[in-house]
């Protein structure tokens, strides 16, 4: 008991974690400064022709939107509010365009900056910024998937289609957006060519988002900085408390062998590479149903990293399977956070939600698999880009 005070403290004795507030704040300005409406509307100039157009506008600005806050009960929380009801309007069903906000959300922790590959990458000792890298392609799949379902959703009807837009509006709109997505392409070439580290570039990424929200959109206001910088204390002290609490949690499994435990469990049940991904999974998906993704990451990273590199899989590998099991978890009960917000957002009950949810799973767990079982998913953008 005399060590519990030391060991809080350690716990947060790591030079990675001043990314955590930086990343909220970043969040927080660029929510504020006017992003998400410039995204939705470029995003509606490029798809909003197609049939079931806002369905693809969902989808593509939660991808933009991922690329800036980097959490699905954020991302959920925001197109829950501005394009549910939209959607409502032009005659899409409420349930189904609530369950594809909270699916599209997945991408917010998968495509760079993410807060879960920050707490993966400091509690494993790998790079941050090769976990950024290997997000984006499994990202990207889940984009495809989510645009599959809706082309045979929507591919017999004529409902929704809007004008294609001209040339002159496509170059309207993009440059509109420019600034703001310039943010998340700072943030990547200042990693890839070594210029700062994936810590250091949410800093330069915040001083970025403070001027064009500022003197670019000119939607950020003095008067805004009080609740910003509120909502990002709010959040940075739950998750520095989670991280402080968690290393003596993690103490304590140590001193009674808890990991050795379930190594021994694991490798009596585990044959091979192809069973012990399997089981991988299964524990994963089952502790994501009870455990908030973050949480579960800094509990099971320190058990489970040995482990794999047992049966030889790459940390960086493991780290995407873990965040994209994790994040699953957000989406289905008994305790989804994602499956929540969504529902307090746009009234639709979680039973009827839930049911909705049900083809979108199975595209996330056909995914999972493929990610699961071809590495370089997630190897290749780092073997190229990542700094060595």
């Amino acid at each position: 008991m005399q060590s519990l005070s030391s060991k809080l403290f350690n716990g947060l004795q790591n030079f990675g974690f001043v990314a955590i507030p930086m990343f909220v704040l970043l969040g927080e300005i660029m929510n504020r400064g006017g992003i998400t409406k410039r995204l939705i509307q470029f995003a509606t100039v490029l798809v909003g022709h197609l049939r079931g157009g806002l369905a693809y506008v969902n989808v593509i600005a939660n991808m933009f939107l991922a690329a800036i806050v980097g959490s699905s009960n954020v991302q959920t929380a925001i197109m829950g509010k501005v394009i549910v009801p939209e959607m409502e309007k032009r005659g899409y069903d409420k349930e189904f365009s609530t369950a594809l906000t909270a699916s599209s959300s997945i991408m917010g922790p998968l495509i760079p900056p993410s807060m879960p590959f920050i707490i993966y990458g400091v509690t494993s000792g790998a790079s941050i910024g090769s976990l950024f890298f290997a997000g984006i392609i499994p990202g990207l799949l889940f984009a495809l998937g989510f645009g599959i379902i809706i082309y045979a959703v929507f591919r017999k009807t004529e409902s929704d289609r809007m004008r294609r837009s001209t040339v002159k509006e496509m170059a309207q709109s993009l440059l509109g957006v420019l600034p703001a997505l310039f943010i998340p392409v700072l943030i990547m070439v200042g990693i890839t060519t070594g210029a700062f580290t994936a810590t250091e570039s949410a800093a330069v990424a915040v001083f970025a988002a403070i001027l064009i929200g500022a003197f670019v959109y000119r939607e950020l206001k003095l008067r805004d900085v009080p609740g910003i910088l509120l909502r990002t204390i709010i959040t940075t002290s739950s998750v520095s408390f989670l991280l402080a609490t968690t290393n003596i949690f993690g103490w304590v499994l140590h001193l009674e062998g808890i990991p050795h435990k379930i190594a021994d469990i694991f490798l009596s049940l585990a044959g091979s590479k192809f069973m012990f991904l399997i089981l991988l999974n299964v524990l994963l998906i089952v502790i994501g149903t009870f455990l908030e993704g973050v949480a579960g990451i800094i509990f099971l990273t320190p058990i489970l990293l040995p482990i794999a590199a047992q049966y030889g899989v790459d940390p960086i590998h493991l780290g995407a399977i873990m965040v994209i099991n994790l994040t699953i978890g957000l989406m289905h009960p008994p305790f989804g956070t994602v499956l929540y917000i969504a529902s307090a957002t746009t009234g639709v009950s979680v039973e009827r939600l839930t049911v909705k949810l049900i083809p979108f799973l199975l595209v996330m767990f056909g995914i999972l698999l493929l990610v699961t079982y071809l590495p370089w998913t997630t190897s290749f953008l780092p073997g190229l880009f990542a700094p060595k």
